[in-house]
């Protein structure tokens, strides 16, 4: 059975994905976010494309 790619299954800009991460880093993460009046989400969104881009 072929799986749909993810550009197939997502008709929407944004979408929900649970990951679970050691409870340290979820404090780093919310630590960040807070210091620079941002959100976790778009501190892990811009980790991750950063991450991703291979900058």
């Amino acid at each position: 059975m072929e799986s749909e790619s993810f550009n197939e299954q997502c008709f929407d800009l944004t979408e929900e994905f649970k990951i679970k991460i050691p409870c340290r880093l979820a404090e780093r993460v919310e630590s960040y976010a807070s210091a620079n009046k941002t959100t976790i989400t778009v501190v892990v969104v811009e980790a991750l494309d950063l991450f991703l881009r291979g900058h």
